[in-house]
């Protein structure tokens, strides 16, 4: 009798471990979750202070295509500003350049010999 009892007390503390293991993981994930946000929204911030609200807007539009191609220009943009060689702001025929020049694709060939 004292041996179920036993049993059953150890499976009560390992079962309240795992639920306190389980609470404070996904603790940590809604924090990660939170900063990726925080840095996400500083970074479109920082992009809206160097560009046109058009072309803003194309960022916006091309993200939901091609998020790293975006992510590339924006970038780009963050390391002249960062730089400081960038003191106007961008207008969105630059940015459709600059979109149009980092996606075009590099065409590879193939020689069998």
């Amino acid at each position: 009798m004292t041996d179920d009892r036993e049993l059953e007390e150890i499976k009560r503390r390992r079962m309240m471990d795992l639920q306190s293991q389980a609470a404070a993981s996904q603790d940590a994930q809604e924090r990660e979750a939170t900063q990726r946000r925080a840095a996400e929204k500083e970074r479109h911030d920082a992009i809206k202070r160097f560009v046109t609200p058009e072309a803003y807007e194309r960022l916006t539009n091309v993200r939901l295509v091609k998020p790293e191609l975006v992510e590339n220009v924006e970038n780009q943009i963050i390391m002249l500003a960062q730089s400081g060689r960038l003191n106007r702001l961008i207008a969105d025929a630059e940015v459709k350049s600059l979109l149009a020049r980092l996606s075009e694709k590099r065409e590879t060939k193939i020689e069998r010999r």
